[in-house]
């Protein structure tokens, strides 16, 4: 049983997107899952071996008491009917208030129809009359973070501070050894501070991550603003 379940097409994408609000999620005690569809091989400097490893130390940086994998195929991952079946049984099975799936604009086909594909399990999650394990579930809200591979100039509904466990969601990136350190010049790492940095300097703190909704977003007061 889940408050939040985190989607992500690879290994990384969770950690690259949403860190921060995945640390401060779990230090505010609510219950964080991470399902990765893909095992994110073949790369360059990676094997199924090492994404496993390394995504077993991301994990444990993060504080994560549940990650799974539904092994869908890396690279031409593709919203079907048989994946949306897989996907709303973990919904059922966890039973989030909240999902959240990379942003629904993006240059990697994986990162598009994963979220094409949440949305449609979502949907499915809460059917009667179905053959998919476990009682229906309709997750509340699905909201988007941004781990693209396009250029553009994000509108985020809202930016996350994350400036107090800035430090930790660095460090659980980086346990990416073979997708950000091997065979790079560091450059990447420091686009990634630079990134966060710029979305902390939107909101008036040190570093922020944006999200996207395409439902209205509610509240009950403005206290929670800054």
């Amino acid at each position: 049983m889940l408050d939040i379940l985190v989607v992500a097409p690879h290994p990384d994408d969770a950690e690259l997107g949403m860190g921060g609000a995945i640390l401060k999620f779990i230090e505010q005690g609510r219950r964080v899952g991470v399902l990765d569809l893909t095992s994110g091989e073949p790369t360059p400097h990676g094997s199924p071996a090492i994404r496993t490893s390394e995504t077993a130390a991301a994990t444990e940086t993060l504080g994560l008491t549940w990650r799974e994998n539904l092994g869908l195929p890396n690279r031409s991952l593709e919203p079907t009917l048989a994946a949306r079946q897989q996907l709303a049984a973990v919904f059922r099975q966890t039973r989030p208030r909240w999902l959240f799936a990379p942003y629904w604009v993006d240059a990697h086909p994986d990162h598009v129809a994963a979220t094409q594909l949440i949305e449609a399990a979502r949907f499915w999650s809460k059917l009667t009359k179905s053959t998919i394990p476990g009682a229906p579930h309709h997750p509340q809200r699905i909201y988007n973070y941004y781990c693209v591979h396009l250029k553009m100039a994000p509108q985020p509904a809202f930016v996350l501070d994350i400036s107090d466990v800035w430090e930790r969601k660095f460090q659980a990136i980086q346990c990416y050894h073979s997708q950000f350190i091997a065979g790079r010049d560091g450059a990447f790492l420091e686009q990634l501070q630079h990134e966060a940095a710029y979305w902390g300097k939107q909101i008036g703190v040190r570093y922020g991550e944006p999200f996207a909704c395409r439902e209205p977003l509610g509240f009950s007061d403005m206290n929670s603003l800054l």
